[in-house]
């Protein structure tokens, strides 16, 4: 395995990977940016054409350790850039795509010309942009679209840039080449010693909190256990004691200037996803409340996760008992995004959550009669949605059933 290092959409990223990893695989199983395709796997249909340093790139026949220290755009990446914005609306327009599949690769080629290109004909347009192959529109609806933003752009003033501002050949990410085999040339002994460092805060994976992420749900529960609140509070702070109260879960060490890795298993039905990831912790003494950041995925399913914790730990009703108020919000991608419907998880979240006060009343319990909260073993290790699923469901219909009666 290799760790590659690059910057995909103007975000540093790596991911270990196999030598012969293709940069479209590894794009799309290692950061889930399944809006490259891929085609023939031969570089012929253009399909899964992206940017490698600002060059059209075949990226199912580039190997992604090839790209190392190179910079990367799909067409995620080109939400807002002006020349895709413009082309977007012109295939609309022109009706320049159908079945959408040769799309994001089609629309990174065309603006490769319209970027170069001051003012093509329709033959150019065509001869350019043959290695980009589309089965539905018979390339007409493609041709006008480009050579409509063409004529746009240059009535506004704006010229073509000769080669595109590139001013070197050879094959894409070579610019950066030179770095990555002097990487590449230091000794095994220098390189596994490498490997065995402890992980710094530079180096660390970390989850991204200011790039403006919103869930896609976000729910709220709260729930009383009957300890003081400022029990309850030290217990928070233990990070591995609560871990180990939510069945499943488990880290891959201590945390470390409040971040953490670990992993939670899950399993729906036949499906059994262990998502391996990263977290960020912060806690407020003062007004006793915390939040917890993180990123997940799955492997074997291609599902990725990224939520929010943010809980609060107060005085309950009763005297010695405590209320905590918690918001999750996450977002599921990949394969288990089909339960990912609000309904169905927050019913599920809240029967984990009830999971997670029986084993935190245990361990709280103990401590309180003079052992170690660590050393006591939780009431419930496993938790198989699945299992939940049909009586969650049952429950659901005779929801619908009596709301249905009523109304009559």
């Amino acid at each position: 395995m290799n760790m590659v290092n690059l910057t995909i959409n103007g975000k540093e990223a790596n991911a270990a990977c196999e030598p012969r990893t293709h940069l479209a695989d590894f794009l799309r199983e290692t950061h889930n940016l399944t809006g490259t395709h891929i085609g023939c796997e031969h570089g012929v249909c253009g399909a899964c054409t992206l940017l490698v340093d600002g060059v059209p790139t075949r990226s199912c026949i580039t190997f992604a350790v090839a790209c190392e220290g190179a910079a990367v755009t799909t067409v995620e990446g080109l939400d807002n850039d002006e020349i895709a914005t413009e082309l977007r609306a012109a295939f609309s327009r022109e009706h320049g795509l159908q079945c959408g599949y040769c799309t994001p690769g089609m629309l990174v080629s065309a603006r490769d010309v319209i970027l170069r290109m001051q003012d093509p004909t329709e033959h150019d347009i065509r001869v350019i942009m043959s290695g980009n192959l589309c089965r539905c529109t018979g390339y007409v609806g493609i041709t006008r679209a480009i050579q409509s933003v063409i004529a746009d752009r240059r009535a506004r003033g704006i010229a073509a840039i000769p080669e595109g501002g590139r001013s070197r050949l050879g094959p894409a990410g070579s610019g950066n080449s030179g770095a990555a085999s002097a990487r590449a040339s230091g000794s095994k002994v220098t390189a596994v010693a490498s490997e065995r460092k402890a992980p710094t805060a530079a180096t660390r994976p970390a989850v991204r909190k200011d790039d403006g992420w919103k869930p896609q749900t976000t729910f709220t529960q709260s729930f009383t256990v009957a300890h003081p609140v400022d029990v309850v509070w030290d217990f928070f702070g233990r990070v591995g004691e609560v871990a180990s109260c939510l069945p499943g879960a488990s880290l891959a060490g201590e945390p470390v200037d409040g971040h953490v890795e670990g992993q939670i298993k899950v399993k729906v039905g036949p499906i059994s996803a262990e998502f391996h990831g990263v977290a960020d912790i912060a806690r407020d003494d003062a007004t006793r409340t915390g939040t917890i950041d993180g990123t997940g995925k799955d492997k074997r399913s291609n599902s990725a996760t990224r939520g929010r914790i943010g809980y609060t730990v107060q005085e309950g009703n009763d005297p010695g008992a405590t209320q905590v108020d918690v918001t999750i919000g996450f977002t599921l991608t990949g394969m288990l995004a089909q339960f990912s419907r609000s309904g169905l998880v927050q019913d599920v979240a809240n029967r984990l959550i009830a999971v997670f006060v029986q084993n935190l009343e245990a361990k709280l319990t103990h401590q309180a009669g003079g052992g170690n909260g660590a050393d006591a073993p939780p009431v419930i290790t496993e938790f198989d949605a699945g299992s939940l699923m049909s009586s969650v469901i049952i429950g659901q219909i005779k929801r619908f059933f009596a709301k249905l009666f009523r109304r009559s």
